[in-house]
């Protein structure tokens, strides 16, 4: 599995009225990973070629973060299926390494001139996997 890691500190505006960090922040973290993967490990000639777009997020969460936490963002893909790649996000403290949320996102292969859905060849799914 070739996984990558995103650092986050919790900043004021991600906290809710509840005094934690609200749920749509964990889903900005999982996009934020999920394209800051891509662009570290696809060439600049296939990013420029390709775009994603999601499809699908689901979140579980486990345990509330806090302002001026430290936070890992861990991503990694699954099984790609036709134009649709799945990706896991993990989320953890870095003080407990507790996870604080476990997430599932379905993103789609787009060819960014035609704007049509590309299928995930090997081409795609090289950088990715490792």
């Amino acid at each position: 599995m070739n996984s990558f890691e995103l650092a986050i500190t919790v900043q004021p505006p991600d906290i809710d009225g509840q005094g934690h960090v609200n749920n749509v922040v964990y889903v900005r973290w999982m996009q934020d990973a999920a394209t800051a993967h891509w662009e570290a490990v696809a060439p600049e000639e296939l990013r420029s070629r390709v775009s994603w777009v999601v499809t699908r997020h689901e979140v579980d969460y486990k345990a509330p973060a806090l302002v001026g936490e430290q936070l890992v963002v861990r991503t990694w893909v699954g099984e790609p299926s036709g134009a649709t790649w799945e990706r896991f996000i993990e989320v953890r403290r870095v003080g407990d390494d507790r996870v604080l949320a476990r997430g599932r996102s379905v993103y789609a292969a787009l060819d960014r001139v035609s704007g049509r859905p590309r299928r995930v060849d090997a081409e795609l799914r090289k950088p990715l996997e490792g």
